[in-house]
């Protein structure tokens, strides 16, 4: 029973996407709105600039404030190798 539902519900979904598709219309992207005026395209360098670089850069910024600022007790801190138990 339950792969008759898992069928259905596959059907459904590929039915709905498939409406979904066929009811957009690319060909309306063509024609322009008024008030429409788009600037100059970005390059290569650019696009790589904006959406790679500049986060990167953005993540090491905040991780190392994070690691600078840290205010904890070097006790509390993970380290890479456990320290060896005192023995009392």
């Amino acid at each position: 029973m339950d792969k008759k539902n898992a069928l259905r519900a596959g059907a459904l979904a590929a039915g709905t996407t498939l409406m979904m598709l066929l009811m957009t219309s690319p060909a309306l992207a063509v024609t322009r709105d008024d008030g429409d005026d788009p600037g100059p395209g970005l390059s290569v360098m650019e696009t790589l600039g904006l959406y790679v670089v500049a986060p990167l850069a953005i993540f090491a910024v905040i991780a190392g404030l994070v690691m600078v600022l840290d205010k904890s007790h070097p006790e509390h801190r993970v380290s890479a190798k456990p320290k060896a138990a005192s023995k009392a």
